[in-house]
């Protein structure tokens, strides 16, 4: 097995197959995912039985509130869009389940059914993000707590309120509302990552969100800085594995007119500090 580090963030993963991995080989990528945040793999031949063999050796399996989920197999969720379709899943910067109080511990990716061109993914390191930042501003933020919610993207009046076909539902089980610290402690690494992110952060604790907006906004805009990101490509037999604690993602919407299938199962996580 090799591992290579990629630019900004993230490495990506060769000489291993994910369906025959030995208990060295578990340790070392469980080691380069603290490390990197998310590791990329190709030429994979991932069956939805090796798919979820591959994410319960990293924890218990979270079965998706509002996506989808495959017909056979209940923990794994479909990311689809259809040819007709605009919108996207995931169609900007975000972490998957901060809105819950023990948020994902990551998610696992695989390609299905590629677009002919288009259809990457973005990452960026909440690491890098934290360490960019001046003593001062770091000294304010590790005494925030933020608040994050599932209610304004998967609830009733959502953004996915319009949408047609059965991709995202169970709209009534959007009420997951937590606090969590603006700058955590990751529970791996023990490193410090900003958490916060443009999808489901509505406010600083005791703030308002007029209040926060201009805080937020400019860490979000830092957050992105290219220094902090990489694209991934994807191809058949592409996977991705993202620490949902140290990185955001955003799945680019630039395919239209063409149908793209992922699969994702997200893996349960812990309490943050």
């Amino acid at each position: 097995m090799q591992i290579e580090a990629l630019r900004g963030v993230g490495a990506e993963v060769t000489a291993i197959d994910l369906r025959r991995m030995t208990d060295a080989e578990e340790a070392q990528l469980k080691q380069s995912f603290s490390d990197h945040g998310v590791l990329f793999f190709r030429d994979q031949s991932l069956k939805p039985e090796d798919h979820i063999a591959f994410a319960r050796r990293f924890g218990p399996i979270n079965i998706n509130r509002f996506f989808k989920a495959t017909e056979t197999h209940p923990e794994i969720a479909e990311v689809r869009k259809e040819k007709d379709q605009t919108t996207n899943i995931g169609g900007a910067w975000h972490t998957d389940h901060s809105y819950d109080q023990e948020p994902a511990l990551g998610s696992v990716l695989v390609a299905r059914d590629l677009p002919q061109t288009g259809g990457d993914t973005l990452f960026a390191s909440m690491y890098a993000a934290y360490d960019g930042l001046s003593d001062g501003l770091k000294d304010t933020l590790s005494r925030l707590r933020a608040v994050h919610s599932s209610r304004h993207v998967f609830g009733a009046q959502g953004a996915y309120r319009n949408e047609k076909g059965e991709r995202i539902g169970n709209a009534q089980a959007a009420t997951q509302d937590a606090i969590h610290p603006v700058v955590i402690t990751h529970p791996l690494s023990g490193r410090k990552a900003l958490y916060v992110n443009p999808a489901f952060t509505l406010h600083f604790e005791g703030w308002t969100q007029e209040e926060s907006w201009p805080l937020l906004s400019y860490l979000y805009n830092h957050a992105t800085n290219e220094a902090f990101t990489t694209r991934f490509v994807w191809q058949p037999g592409s996977v991705a594995f993202w620490d949902n604690r140290a990185t955001w993602h955003y799945a680019l919407n630039d395919y239209h007119g063409d149908f793209r299938l992922m699969h994702r199962i997200t893996i349960e996580g812990c309490p943050l500090v």
